[in-house]
């Protein structure tokens, strides 16, 4: 692992990350990827990203969310983690997949219509393992946080 690497993982992993990166982080990820027309999401740089674009569970309207992802299977498949930052709530497009499993993500510029699963018992341990060798700050969050944090496996359509 780069001492760059290890710098971003341990920041992220702070009290002071979760208040901020959860107003900043997303708006500059919106931003970069409108302006550069779906090719760059900037959080991108630290971990794989996609944009979630999911229907509002309570309002049936369009909501885009960028998200840091787990990819699997070459591409066919992401595993998006409901970490909010270690913040206590469950974060809203988490509450919108579950009421609304079909959606669409940018991913690489690509527009990739999807469907969404949470991740229960066996399944979910093992790729929360999978996810914590992947980024181990997220093992932060989840202590902060007395919920479980959800996982959704993406799968295209």
């Amino acid at each position: 692992m780069v001492l760059g690497e290890r710098l971003v993982q341990k920041v992220s992993s702070t009290r002071g990350f979760a208040k901020v990166a959860p107003h900043v982080v997303p708006a500059l990820d919106r931003a970069v990827h409108r302006l550069t027309r779906g090719k760059v999401l900037l959080s991108a740089r630290l971990l794989p990203g996609v944009i979630l674009t999911s229907t509002g569970a309570r309002s049936g309207r369009p909501r885009r969310t960028p998200l840091a992802c787990m990819p699997e299977d070459g591409g066919r498949s992401w595993i998006l983690i409901g970490s909010n930052f270690g913040r206590p709530g469950h974060p809203a497009w988490t509450h919108n997949l579950l009421a609304h499993p079909d959606a669409d993500i940018s991913w690489k510029g690509e527009d990739i219509p999807v469907t969404a699963r949470l991740l229960e018992g066996r399944e979910r341990a093992a790729a929360w393992r999978a996810v914590l060798a992947f980024w181990p700050p997220y093992a932060a969050y989840q202590a902060r946080v007395e919920r479980e944090i959800r996982l959704f496996r993406i799968t295209r359509r």
